[in-house]
Protein backbone atom coordinates (compact mmCIF):
# COMPACT_ATOMS: atom_id res chain seq x y z
CA UNK A 1 0.00 0.00 0.00
CA UNK A 2 0.98 3.24 -0.66
CA UNK A 3 0.83 6.85 0.07
CA UNK A 4 -1.53 7.62 -2.45
CA UNK A 5 -3.59 5.18 -1.11
CA UNK A 6 -5.41 6.66 1.59
CA UNK A 7 -7.07 10.18 1.74
CA UNK A 8 -7.57 11.26 5.61
CA UNK A 9 -11.16 13.43 6.35
CA UNK A 10 -11.41 15.58 9.17
CA UNK A 11 -15.05 16.86 10.02
CA UNK A 12 -14.56 20.87 11.94
CA UNK A 13 -16.91 23.47 13.44
CA UNK A 14 -14.53 26.25 15.58
CA UNK A 15 -11.83 23.84 15.48
CA UNK A 16 -9.15 26.77 14.32
CA UNK A 17 -6.59 25.69 17.06
CA UNK A 18 -7.14 22.47 18.07
CA UNK A 19 -7.15 21.35 14.35
CA UNK A 20 -3.48 22.39 13.62
CA UNK A 21 -1.90 19.86 15.87
CA UNK A 22 -3.61 16.97 14.44
CA UNK A 23 -2.67 18.02 10.94
CA UNK A 24 0.84 18.25 11.94
CA UNK A 25 0.89 14.70 13.02
CA UNK A 26 0.32 14.01 9.20
CA UNK A 27 2.68 13.30 6.88
CA UNK A 28 2.19 16.10 4.36
CA UNK A 29 2.74 13.72 1.94
CA UNK A 30 -1.14 12.49 2.38
CA UNK A 31 -4.28 14.05 0.88
CA UNK A 32 -6.17 15.61 3.70
CA UNK A 33 -9.96 16.98 3.19
CA UNK A 34 -10.95 19.24 6.08
CA UNK A 35 -15.08 19.82 5.70
CA UNK A 36 -15.21 22.97 7.70
CA UNK A 37 -19.11 23.32 9.23
CA UNK A 38 -19.12 27.11 7.72
CA UNK A 39 -18.60 29.50 5.49
CA UNK A 40 -15.65 31.07 7.15
CA UNK A 41 -13.43 31.39 3.78
CA UNK A 42 -11.03 33.26 6.52
CA UNK A 43 -10.26 29.78 8.02
CA UNK A 44 -9.94 28.28 4.48
CA UNK A 45 -7.67 30.56 3.09
CA UNK A 46 -5.06 30.30 6.20
CA UNK A 47 -5.90 26.40 6.60
CA UNK A 48 -4.90 25.38 2.74
CA UNK A 49 -1.96 28.35 2.72
CA UNK A 50 -0.60 26.56 5.86
CA UNK A 51 -0.77 23.01 4.96
CA UNK A 52 -0.24 21.84 1.19
CA UNK A 53 -1.76 18.69 1.23
CA UNK A 54 -5.29 20.11 2.95
CA UNK A 55 -8.31 20.76 0.48
CA UNK A 56 -10.80 22.57 2.78
CA UNK A 57 -13.98 22.39 2.07
CA UNK A 58 -16.61 25.09 3.14
CA UNK A 59 -20.54 23.76 3.95
CA UNK A 60 -21.98 26.82 4.36
CA UNK A 61 -23.71 25.95 7.80
CA UNK A 62 -23.10 23.65 10.80
CA UNK A 63 -24.57 20.10 9.23
CA UNK A 64 -22.79 18.20 12.30
CA UNK A 65 -20.91 15.38 12.01
CA UNK A 66 -21.93 12.48 10.06
CA UNK A 67 -23.46 14.31 7.11
CA UNK A 68 -20.20 16.62 6.63
CA UNK A 69 -17.87 13.53 6.81
CA UNK A 70 -20.45 11.94 3.69
CA UNK A 71 -19.23 15.04 1.94
CA UNK A 72 -15.45 14.71 2.21
CA UNK A 73 -16.01 10.87 2.02
CA UNK A 74 -17.66 11.48 -1.57
CA UNK A 75 -14.62 13.75 -2.76
CA UNK A 76 -12.08 10.25 -1.92
CA UNK A 77 -10.43 9.03 -4.73
CA UNK A 78 -8.22 6.53 -3.39
CA UNK A 79 -9.05 3.01 -1.79
CA UNK A 80 -9.49 3.91 1.61
CA UNK A 81 -10.10 6.85 3.98
CA UNK A 82 -8.76 7.77 7.68
CA UNK A 83 -11.57 9.78 8.92
CA UNK A 84 -10.11 11.92 12.14
CA UNK A 85 -11.20 14.16 14.93
CA UNK A 86 -9.95 17.78 15.02
CA UNK A 87 -8.13 16.61 18.79
CA UNK A 88 -6.79 13.93 17.67
CA UNK A 89 -3.05 13.77 16.59
CA UNK A 90 -1.31 10.54 15.06
CA UNK A 91 1.45 8.42 16.49
CA UNK A 92 4.15 8.63 14.25
CA UNK A 93 3.60 5.02 12.96
CA UNK A 94 0.07 5.30 13.16
CA UNK A 95 -0.95 5.21 9.09
CA UNK A 96 1.82 2.54 8.71
CA UNK A 97 0.29 0.08 11.15
CA UNK A 98 -3.31 0.78 9.51
CA UNK A 99 -1.76 0.11 6.38
CA UNK A 100 0.02 -3.06 7.73
CA UNK A 101 -3.11 -4.14 9.18
CA UNK A 102 -5.38 -3.45 5.82
CA UNK A 103 -2.79 -5.24 3.91
CA UNK A 104 -3.19 -8.25 6.39
CA UNK A 105 -6.95 -8.42 6.79
CA UNK A 106 -7.95 -7.89 2.99
CA UNK A 107 -11.87 -8.38 3.81
CA UNK A 108 -12.14 -5.23 6.27
CA UNK A 109 -14.51 -2.62 6.78
CA UNK A 110 -13.12 -0.59 9.17
CA UNK A 111 -9.88 -0.38 11.67
CA UNK A 112 -10.28 1.06 14.56
CA UNK A 113 -6.81 2.03 16.65
CA UNK A 114 -6.72 1.48 20.68
CA UNK A 115 -7.44 3.88 22.81
CA UNK A 116 -4.31 5.97 23.94
CA UNK A 117 -4.96 8.61 27.23
CA UNK A 118 -1.32 10.24 26.77
CA UNK A 119 0.32 11.46 24.04
CA UNK A 120 3.64 9.61 25.80
CA UNK A 121 2.11 6.41 25.93
CA UNK A 122 4.01 3.31 25.02
CA UNK A 123 3.13 1.21 22.40
CA UNK A 124 1.52 -1.84 23.65
CA UNK A 125 1.59 -5.70 22.24
CA UNK A 126 -0.27 -5.99 19.51
CA UNK A 127 -3.80 -7.31 19.32
CA UNK A 128 -6.05 -7.61 16.80
CA UNK A 129 -9.80 -8.46 16.95
CA UNK A 130 -13.06 -8.40 15.27
CA UNK A 131 -15.42 -6.29 17.28
CA UNK A 132 -18.80 -4.97 16.71
CA UNK A 133 -18.51 -1.05 16.53
CA UNK A 134 -15.71 1.33 17.13
CA UNK A 135 -14.94 5.05 18.64
CA UNK A 136 -15.63 7.63 15.94
CA UNK A 137 -12.58 9.76 16.29
CA UNK A 138 -10.89 7.41 14.02
CA UNK A 139 -12.34 5.17 11.75
CA UNK A 140 -9.79 3.73 8.63
CA UNK A 141 -12.42 2.88 5.89
CA UNK A 142 -12.19 0.28 3.29
CA UNK A 143 -14.56 2.47 0.81
CA UNK A 144 -15.37 -0.74 -1.22
CA UNK A 145 -16.94 -2.50 1.75
CA UNK A 146 -19.43 0.26 1.71
CA UNK A 147 -21.16 0.79 -1.94
CA UNK A 148 -24.11 -1.11 -0.80
CA UNK A 149 -25.00 0.44 2.87
CA UNK A 150 -23.78 4.40 2.26
CA UNK A 151 -21.51 5.97 5.25
CA UNK A 152 -23.38 7.82 7.69
CA UNK A 153 -26.82 8.41 8.50
CA UNK A 154 -27.24 11.89 7.67
CA UNK A 155 -30.79 11.96 10.13
CA UNK A 156 -28.34 12.25 13.16
CA UNK A 157 -26.27 15.64 14.06
CA UNK A 158 -24.22 14.27 16.56
CA UNK A 159 -23.71 11.11 18.57
CA UNK A 160 -24.52 7.61 17.91
CA UNK A 161 -23.49 7.85 14.02
CA UNK A 162 -20.93 5.70 14.47
CA UNK A 163 -22.08 2.84 15.97
CA UNK A 164 -25.03 3.25 13.81
CA UNK A 165 -22.87 2.38 10.52
CA UNK A 166 -21.13 -0.04 12.40
CA UNK A 167 -24.47 -1.82 13.34
CA UNK A 168 -25.16 -1.76 9.32
CA UNK A 169 -22.13 -3.31 8.33
CA UNK A 170 -22.23 -5.57 11.00
CA UNK A 171 -25.78 -6.92 9.68
CA UNK A 172 -24.33 -7.21 6.36
CA UNK A 173 -21.66 -9.79 7.70
CA UNK A 174 -18.57 -7.38 7.19
CA UNK A 175 -16.07 -7.11 9.35
CA UNK A 176 -14.45 -4.49 12.01
CA UNK A 177 -11.02 -4.76 13.60
CA UNK A 178 -9.99 -2.99 16.54
CA UNK A 179 -5.76 -3.03 16.69
CA UNK A 180 -4.19 -2.03 19.98
CA UNK A 181 -0.92 -1.53 18.84
CA UNK A 182 -2.42 1.34 16.45
CA UNK A 183 -1.85 4.62 18.50
CA UNK A 184 -4.15 7.57 17.45
CA UNK A 185 -4.51 10.79 20.76
CA UNK A 186 -7.82 11.79 21.34
CA UNK A 187 -8.49 14.67 23.82
CA UNK A 188 -12.34 13.93 23.70
CA UNK A 189 -14.47 16.38 23.27
CA UNK A 190 -12.83 19.16 22.95
CA UNK A 191 -12.19 20.15 19.06
CA UNK A 192 -13.47 23.62 19.73
CA UNK A 193 -11.98 26.68 21.38
CA UNK A 194 -12.65 26.71 25.18
CA UNK A 195 -14.69 29.66 24.67
CA UNK A 196 -17.92 27.69 23.54
CA UNK A 197 -17.73 25.50 26.06
CA UNK A 198 -21.03 26.03 27.67
CA UNK A 199 -22.93 26.32 24.40
CA UNK A 200 -21.63 23.17 23.27
CA UNK A 201 -22.16 21.28 26.39
CA UNK A 202 -25.93 22.27 25.69
CA UNK A 203 -25.83 21.41 22.11
CA UNK A 204 -24.05 18.24 23.73
CA UNK A 205 -26.69 17.29 26.11
CA UNK A 206 -29.34 18.00 23.54
CA UNK A 207 -28.23 16.00 20.47
CA UNK A 208 -27.51 13.07 23.25
CA UNK A 209 -31.11 12.60 24.14
CA UNK A 210 -32.18 12.98 20.44
CA UNK A 211 -29.76 10.43 19.26
CA UNK A 212 -30.59 8.05 21.90
CA UNK A 213 -34.21 7.65 21.10
CA UNK A 214 -33.66 8.02 17.51
CA UNK A 215 -31.19 5.06 17.50
CA UNK A 216 -33.15 2.83 19.52
CA UNK A 217 -36.36 3.66 17.57
CA UNK A 218 -34.07 2.38 14.31
CA UNK A 219 -33.68 -0.80 15.63
CA UNK A 220 -36.01 -1.65 18.36
CA UNK A 221 -39.11 0.35 17.32
CA UNK A 222 -40.97 2.96 18.80
CA UNK A 223 -42.31 1.32 21.98
CA UNK A 224 -39.46 -0.29 22.66
CA UNK A 225 -37.40 2.33 23.08
CA UNK A 226 -40.07 4.74 24.67
CA UNK A 227 -39.80 2.34 27.41
CA UNK A 228 -36.21 2.50 27.15
CA UNK A 229 -36.12 5.84 27.58
CA UNK A 230 -38.50 6.85 30.14
CA UNK A 231 -36.02 7.03 33.29
CA UNK A 232 -33.89 9.38 31.31
CA UNK A 233 -36.99 11.65 30.57
CA UNK A 234 -38.21 11.72 34.12
CA UNK A 235 -34.79 12.59 35.25
CA UNK A 236 -34.63 15.18 32.93
CA UNK A 237 -37.56 16.60 34.18
CA UNK A 238 -36.73 16.44 37.90
CA UNK A 239 -33.18 17.62 37.96
CA UNK A 240 -34.74 20.74 35.93
CA UNK A 241 -37.13 21.29 38.68
CA UNK A 242 -34.50 21.01 41.30
CA UNK A 243 -31.98 23.28 39.83
CA UNK A 244 -34.65 25.75 39.36
CA UNK A 245 -35.45 26.13 43.08
CA UNK A 246 -31.73 26.26 43.58
CA UNK A 247 -31.04 28.69 41.29
CA UNK A 248 -29.01 26.80 39.08
CA UNK A 249 -29.17 28.50 35.78
CA UNK A 250 -26.79 26.81 34.01
CA UNK A 251 -27.29 22.86 35.66
CA UNK A 252 -31.26 23.91 34.83
CA UNK A 253 -30.59 24.72 31.24
CA UNK A 254 -28.41 21.98 30.66
CA UNK A 255 -31.46 19.38 32.21
CA UNK A 256 -34.08 21.68 29.83
CA UNK A 257 -31.94 20.50 26.59
CA UNK A 258 -32.14 16.83 27.55
CA UNK A 259 -36.01 17.03 28.40
CA UNK A 260 -36.22 19.44 24.79
CA UNK A 261 -33.89 16.76 23.00
CA UNK A 262 -36.03 13.83 23.75
CA UNK A 263 -39.13 15.53 23.15
CA UNK A 264 -38.15 16.17 19.71
CA UNK A 265 -37.13 12.98 18.97
CA UNK A 266 -40.32 11.33 20.73
CA UNK A 267 -42.60 13.39 18.22
CA UNK A 268 -40.21 12.63 14.89
CA UNK A 269 -38.63 16.11 14.71
CA UNK A 270 -35.38 16.72 12.82
CA UNK A 271 -31.89 17.03 15.18
CA UNK A 272 -32.67 21.04 14.23
CA UNK A 273 -30.84 22.38 17.60
CA UNK A 274 -27.59 24.44 17.06
CA UNK A 275 -24.97 25.70 19.20
CA UNK A 276 -25.71 29.26 19.97
CA UNK A 277 -22.21 30.45 18.90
Amino acid sequence: MSIKDITIVITSFKSEKKIRNCLNSIDGQYEVINVENSHNQDYKRKIEEEFKNVKCILTGENFGYGKANNIGLKEVKTKYALILNPDTELSPDALEGFANLANEKKDFAIIGPGIVESKNSLPSEEKVRLVKSVKGYAMFLNLSEFEDIGFFDENIFFFLEEIDLCKRLIRKNKKIYLSTHIKVYHEGGLSHDSSFNYQMELSRNWHWMWSTFYYNKKYKGFLLSLIIIMPKLFSSIFKFFLFFMLSNKEKKEIYHQRFSGLINSIFGKSSWYRPKI
